[in-house]
């Protein structure tokens, strides 16, 4: 119990990063939304997938994956009728890591979007499978 005590704080950073590491993915699973890799992503995209970059401006400018379309998550929810067109089609969401990427996953299944892929590991992911960006 000692131990507990003088180290609260190494055990709460423990289970928020367990939380974090583990919750999100199950998360992910329990809402219908497909967790894909860089290489399910890129054949996707060859079957006509969206690539949805939500991050901000200065990330999108600094490097995105080509012919993504850029929404950044505090937008999305109004600008989703720019989204109508691929209702039917598959959409990959891509942030940095795939957290912000995961959470706009979620508001395009509440607005009818069926057919949606979270980037796991966002577009670190992707620079660390070698595939292109372009600025």
């Amino acid at each position: 119990m000692d131990f507990a005590q003088q180290n609260i704080w190494l055990i709460l950073l423990t289970l928020v990063s367990g939380y974090m590491l583990i919750g999100g993915g199950l998360m992910g699973r329990l809402s219908g939304v497909k967790q894909v890799g860089p290489q399910e992503a890129v054949m996707l995209f060859n079957h006509d997938a969206l690539m949805l970059d939500v991050r901000e401006n200065s990330e999108y400018t600094d490097g995105h994956i080509p012919k993504s379309k850029h929404i950044p998550l505090g937008q999305l929810g109004k600008r989703l009728s720019e989204l109508d067109k691929y209702k039917d089609k598959p959409i990959v969401a891509v942030c940095r890591s795939g957290s912000r990427s995961g959470h706009a996953c979620g508001m395009l299944r509440k607005a009818g979007f069926e057919n949606v892929h979270n980037l796991a590991g966002g577009i670190m992911a992707w620079e660390q499978a070698g595939f292109p960006k372009e600025k």
